[in-house]
């Protein structure tokens, strides 16, 4: 419930980007938006990984261990 707040406070400075940069602004709300998403996906990809390839998902599985 949190991260569908965060994403839906975060996605009109996403959207607004370019109308942020010709007002004069900096492009930190920008930046900042770009270093949390870049964080969120490769945490997603690290729990997919995880659930994947762990030696608990492959037992549940039926595979063998790899080694």
């Amino acid at each position: 419930m949190a991260a569908a707040l965060l994403h839906a406070g975060l996605t009109p400075l996403a959207l607004g980007g370019e109308a942020a940069e010709e007002s004069g602004g900096t492009g930190t709300a920008i930046a900042v938006v770009s270093a949390i998403s870049i964080v969120v996906g490769y945490v997603m990809l690290y729990l997919l990984w995880r659930y994947v390839f762990s030696t608990k998902a492959k037992a549940r599985r039926g595979e063998p261990p790899e080694h």
